[in-house]
């Protein structure tokens, strides 16, 4: 039998992550073969993680990464089955290990391939879901290219990368405060003009219908109704549309017996509301309609124009779970 030094098993402990006596034990079963004890370790981890692929990776850690020259970004997922495991520093730790080499790529699937110690990244997912006992996987990868690339991650559970199109002076602060708006508020689209327009008319006829719906109960309750609009976007307020909201806004103030004269300094507050009203899915969904979370008097787009000649061109989120 080959003698298996402490100094052997701590060098195969440091190459692979694995405990002690696993160590020990692969060692001892390879005959003090370095190499094919990490080919036993790493079939220890295949086994385990063909018992656990139908566990779900829920947990674990988003990270981010940003080139030298702020003009690539990307984020991954790194995830596990539990929360103990993915505040663990060592997991961690390998997720930053992996977002290094995320950078350098284009897509999750060339990612997983790259090299990482003398084996692929999936490999070494396998490995360490061995090691660890639990199923690891990268259940996220986006990557984003720009004059000027920023990033934002919150507690390590979601992380946002944004792209402006030029460098501008404090483009730092304002990259990442659109990341922390796209990490809060979750917008899934750049602007109203980016959405299909089946897709708009699918959603207004559902939340017409949803409100509909409550209303009934409201009536039923004696409380008051909510506002049922026509729309929800701007993408379907034509200048038909807001010609006829103006008319209609008219004809209103005639009806109140407001003065004409009066009229031009009332109308743009009514048609403000009238937008407003009627714009609800790009609030929620289009990043440039967002109300700002850092100032609610101003969105996104007035908040970017603040800082000259800019434009955010794209952005990412991950999540875990």
């Amino acid at each position: 039998m080959a003698k298996i030094s402490a100094a052997d098993v701590k060098k195969l402990r440091d190459a692979t992550g694995a405990g002690m006596m696993d160590c020990k034990k692969a060692l001892v079963e390879a005959e003090g073969d370095f190499d094919k004890a990490i080919d036993i370790l790493r079939k220890k981890g295949q086994k385990i993680a063909a018992k656990r692929a139908d566990r779900e990776s829920t947990e674990g850690v988003a990270v981010t990464r940003i080139n030298d020259a702020n003009t690539e970004g990307v984020a991954i997922v790194l995830a596990c089955e539990t929360d103990f495991v993915g505040k663990n520093e060592k997991f961690v730790a390998l997720a930053g290990e992996f977002a290094d080499i995320a950078l350098n790529h284009d897509s999750k699937e060339s990612f997983l391939a790259a090299d990482f110690g003398g084996m692929t990244v999936a490999d070494k997912l396998v490995e360490q879901t061995g090691v660890i006992g639990e199923k690891l996987d990268i259940t996220a990868f986006e990557k984003i290219e720009a004059a000027y690339v920023g990033a934002y991650t919150h507690i390590g559970k979601i992380a946002a990368l944004v792209g402006l199109s030029a460098a501008v002076d404090n483009a730092e602060t304002l990259a990442k405060d659109i990341a922390m708006q796209v990490a809060s508020m979750g917008a899934t689209t750049l602007s109203y003009k980016d959405f299909d327009p089946a897709f708009v008319a699918s959603e207004t006829e559902a939340r017409i219908a949803e409100i509909e719906k409550e209303n009934i109960e409201l009536g039923r309750l004696g409380k008051t109704l909510k506002n049922v609009p026509k729309y929800i976007s701007m993408s379907q307020l034509s200048d038909e549309v807001l010609a006829e909201a103006e008319e209609a806004a008219k004809a209103e103030l005639a009806a109140e017996g407001k003065p004409e004269k009066i009229w031009d300094r009332i109308l743009p507050g009514k048609m403000e509301r009238f937008i407003s009203d009627n714009t609800t899915l790009d609030k929620e969904q289009c990043l440039l309609d967002q109300t700002f979370i850092k100032d609610d008097k101003k969105n996104v787009a007035e908040y970017v124009k603040t800082y000259g000649t800019v434009e955010v061109t794209g952005f990412k989120r991950v999540t875990l779970g």
